[in-house]
């Protein structure tokens, strides 16, 4: 899903994918806007069949967060 999720992220904002890692911050490091992420977050839930809560959205700081987050929404 990592892996997947970094393709996704490339979609958004000019950023090679070798360069993200379960670290990296959505807005700080990889220059997300607000607009771009929760665009990105309709796109995880159409992609993965999910339905994404926006007050547990809000917590998600990191590309591990969200990786976690779809996994335990699909558990």
């Amino acid at each position: 899903m990592f892996n997947e999720l970094k393709e996704i992220i490339c979609e958004y904002v000019e950023i090679n994918p070798g360069e993200i890692t379960e670290n990296s911050r959505f807005i700080e490091d990889l220059g997300f806007t607000s607009y771009d992420f929760m665009s990105m977050v309709g796109e995880l839930e159409d992609k993965y069949d999910i339905e994404v809560e926006e007050r547990d959205v809000i917590q998600v700081k990191t590309v591990g967060d969200a990786v976690k987050y779809i996994q335990s929404l699909q558990a």
